[in-house]
């Protein structure tokens, strides 16, 4: 049987780096933003993260901006 632990600070963002390159971990919150080319793009960027992100129960904050989509995921 495996024991739960709590990892380090310096454990999670070398977990981070290594498995999920571009995410970072801020203030609690799994982050990574995506630049697009402009807000049309934008838009339909958001809307297939909000697509997926409901087929699996998560519910990610999205920041928008004219070419930028920021997600933040935290656990619930």
């Amino acid at each position: 049987m495996s024991e739960e632990r709590v990892y380090t600070e310096a454990e999670i963002n070398e977990r981070i780096a290594k498995e999920l390159p571009g995410w970072e971990l801020r203030e609690g919150w799994l982050r990574r933003s995506y630049a697009t080319p402009g807000f049309s793009h934008t838009l339909l960027l958001a809307s297939t993260i909000g697509y997926i992100a409901e087929a699996a129960w998560h519910h990610p904050d999205l920041n928008l901006g004219y070419a930028k989509v920021t997600v933040k995921l935290q656990t619930h």
